[in-house]
């Protein structure tokens, strides 16, 4: 056998692989393959083995250079590519483009800061599939710069995708803390970080009734919720171009000014839940029977005082159960931690015995436990007493559980269960901001200097999350999820959510049917990585023998969450 070069006047020459034979005492040839497409390396090691020379170990005959890690590069990409998320960003390519889609794959993969992500990066596929290698913190800077321009016609193309008329619009507060003084948006407030007294932005996120992100609004750290809803309308109505639609928003952001204010607005209708305060007034006015309870966890009642509503009144047996177990215990912390203030005064231990020093100690405690509104003191210079107030107890007690849902909607629109359930979608934002503040994209610490900085870093993330949102979703059977959710849709509208059979397996077991591990979303991301490209070369072909990529085989747990990313569909 011989492999020979036979000429093609107009096209490249074909190499072909043959042997010669005698036929009738002549000599004659035949090919036996076309090894046209055989890569030059290839065709030289074929040429050694034919020739009958010697092969040299492995290392000598290939050498592996870099080996940057590509399978979770090449999931997110996926995603982005199914998503027809370029299109979304800008619909030319440009290298502000690849750049944003570099952090936004980054945000995913490896969220740092954007010095530490391009140096990151490079032990990755990701530059080189977006063409960014050469790309520096600067690069970024400006990337970031170029994007917030964009912001509104961003958004806008995702409110064409996900938001419809008279569809559920959901919309939730929350707060990041700052790393530095002088960004103008950064201002004490209510912190949703437990970090008191550190300095904070607040951003609200707009999504669908999915939980899908499509708008997100940055605010000054001091900001209340309820001053932070009406832009929001006002943004959905004008921007949007949709005349109709519901907000759905907790009972901190849409209050009875907000509601007000909706009012005067056409098309727009609310589901909120009334303050304790609210209910307290209805229990007392004798609005809200409590036997009705002993029979089913929901009814409906009217109220003058909520003129054109629907009020809906929910009992939660397992809620109310939680509360008192918790205000007990904090109780008897608060009544453990005061008795020994109580004990050192009276020994006369306590750092200077005047009514000031004895309140900063109490202070400490009551505010720790958070139980002040039921503890009554007496402090004096020298002397301390105090007791627990049953009676504000008890009329605490007797609320536990309980809830009303406010509405707009009439029964044509929604049905007293569709009510809640469509309130209870909230919590979808809340899974949103437990994975952009901490378990995947780690909005915060914030440590950008100027106020467009801040709105395009926590913009960029709100991108990254619209990509994940879809991973998760598409990853559903390999994750600890519950694949179920049109049963969802059925459930008590009431009750405590509770996880399907299929999931609850999945979590005791830690397997899937086919035996491979069930992952969290970082896990199988991780698992993606260990696919890696390795950049080849043959020595004997010298110094200056050309390089060659070879893509590790993904395993079939890997295949399968690669092809459900490809099936990803908006």
């Amino acid at each position: 056998m011989y492999i020979a070069t036979i000429p093609n006047r107009n096209s490249p020459p074909a190499i072909l692989l043959r042997e010669g034979y005698r036929e009738n005492g002549k000599v004659k040839n035949r090919t036996l393959a076309n090894l046209t497409k055989w890569p030059e390396q290839k065709l030289a090691m074929f040429r050694r083995l034919l020739n009958d020379e010697k092969l040299a170990p492995l290392g000598e005959v290939l050498e592996i250079g870099a080996s940057p890690h590509h399978g979770h590069v090449q999931a997110v990409l996926t995603a982005i590519k199914r998503l027809g998320f370029e299109d979304l960003i800008a619909s030319r390519p440009c290298r502000e483009r690849d750049l944003v889609l570099g952090m936004v794959a980054a945000r995913i993969l490896e969220p740092e800061s954007k010095l530490a992500t391009t140096r990151w990066w490079d032990t990755t596929t990701l530059p080189v599939e977006l063409g960014v290698t050469d790309a520096d913190e600067d690069d970024l800077y400006d990337a970031m710069d170029w994007l917030l321009q964009r912001q509104p016609r961003i958004e806008k193309k995702l409110a064409a995708r996900h938001l419809t008329e008279g569809g559920l619009v959901l919309f939730d507060l929350t707060s990041s803390y700052f790393e530095g003084v002088t960004c103008p948006l950064a201002a004490l407030g209510k912190s949703r970080d437990g970090k008191k007294g550190t300095l904070q932005v607040n951003w609200g996120l707009l999504t669908d009734e999915r939980g899908r992100p499509v708008a997100v609004s940055v605010f000054k750290g001091n900001t209340g919720d309820p001053k932070t809803l009406m832009p929001q309308v006002h943004k959905v109505k004008e921007d949007f171009g949709i005349k109709t639609m519901v907000i759905v928003g907790d009972r901190g952001m849409i209050t009875q000014t907000q509601i007000d204010e909706i009012k005067t607005i056409d098309g727009v209708d609310w589901i909120a839940a009334l303050k304790p305060a609210g209910i307290k007034e209805l229990v007392e006015g004798g609005n809200m029977q409590m036997e009705l309870f002993d029979k089913r966890n929901l009814f409906e009642i009217t109220h003058p005082d909520y003129p054109g509503e629907r009020l809906v009144a929910c009992l939660n047996p397992e809620l109310r159960k939680m509360r008192g177990h918790k205000r007990q215990s904090l109780l008897e912390a608060t009544k453990r931690e005061l008795t020994k203030i109580q004990t050192m005064v009276v020994r006369g231990k306590l750092k200077g015995k005047g009514a000031d020093e004895i309140g900063v100690a109490v202070g400490k405690i009551v505010n720790k436990y958070k139980m002040s509104k039921h503890v009554v003191l007496n402090i004096r210079d020298g002397f301390f007493e105090f007791h627990i107030d049953e009676k504000k107890v008890e009329a605490e007690t007797a609320l536990d559980g309980f809830y009303v849902i406010r509405t707009s909607l009439d029964k044509k629109q929604a049905s007293a269960e569709d009510a809640v359930r469509h309130y209870k979608k909230l919590t979808r934002i809340e899974q949103a901001y437990r994975s952009l503040k901490t378990i995947d994209l780690k909005t915060r610490p914030i440590r950008h200097r100027t106020e467009d900085r801040v709105r395009a870093h926590i913009f960029l993330c709100m991108l990254a999350y619209y990509v994940e949102w879809y991973m998760r979703e598409a990853w559903r059977s390999q994750l600890f999820c519950d694949e179920d959710q049109e049963a969802k849709k059925t459930r008590d509208a009431v009750a405590p959510a509770t996880r399907s059979e299929g999931a609850l397996k999945k979590v005791h077991s830690k397997v899937l049917t086919d035996g491979s591990a069930v992952h969290s979303f970082q896990t199988l991301l991780k698992l993606l990585s260990t696919v890696v490209r390795n950049r080849c070369r043959i020595p004997a072909d010298g110094p200056n023998a050309p390089t060659f990529d070879v893509l590790t085989t993904p395993t079939a747990e890997q295949q399968r969450a690669l092809n459900l990313l490809g099936a990803i569909v908006v």
